[in-house]
């Protein structure tokens, strides 16, 4: 037992000790300058006050983005489009991210969706033998305008369709328009046989 107590006898003698003292304040001032060190060089190397505002690229051709964004030193990525928007010119910016107005650093990608060069091509489906209202419907969900110019033929259906046109040319199954495409009917009269 004294030896313990000794041994906490001495620990406390140390603790008061000046060279303790001495170095818990070297530790201290070591832990500041190492923090404080720290904090200016993280501040050196990521730009922290730089602020970069943005650039409004909607309607911009690539050629114009490119030169806009080296001017601000900011890079970009390209992400193409599914959906053509016939208000913005083709290979124009219809969406990009960061925002214009937003506030990045230097070298910071700036991701740009575009407008394609005309709406995708979808297939056309066989509609022959449905109703007027099936087929108007069916082409129009998916993309399609159905025209007004309807072309009557003898057949024993009343508005049963008989067939497609395109700019007035007849169009088969599985042929490719683009969307926003108008399709005229071709429809059964009801006074065939």
């Amino acid at each position: 037992m004294s030896n313990l107590t000794e041994k906490s006898g001495g620990l406390f003698q140390f603790i008061k000790s000046k060279s303790f003292l001495t170095n818990v304040i070297i530790a201290v001032v070591a832990i500041f300058i190492f923090v404080f060190g720290l904090q200016w060089w993280l501040g050196v190397t990521t730009n922290h006050n730089q602020k970069i505002q943005v650039p409004n690229l909607h309607k911009m051709s690539l050629d114009e983005v490119t030169q806009k964004l080296d001017e601000l030193n900011l890079d970009f990525v390209v992400i193409d489009s599914a959906s053509y928007n016939p208000e913005y010119p083709k290979k124009s910016i219809i969406e990009q991210d960061p925002e214009a107005g937003d506030f990045v650093k230097e070298k910071r990608k700036i991701y740009l969706t575009l407008n394609p060069s005309k709406y995708r091509d979808v297939v056309i489906p066989d509609l022959n033998g449905r109703t007027r209202r099936q087929a108007t419907t069916h082409l129009r969900s998916i993309g399609f305008k159905v025209g007004n110019n309807v072309t009557w033929v003898h057949d024993i259906g009343k508005d049963v369709v008989r067939g497609l046109k395109h700019n007035g040319q007849k169009i088969e199954p599985g042929t490719k328009l683009p969307k926003q495409t108008t399709i005229d009917l071709i429809l059964g009269d009801g006074n065939g046989n």
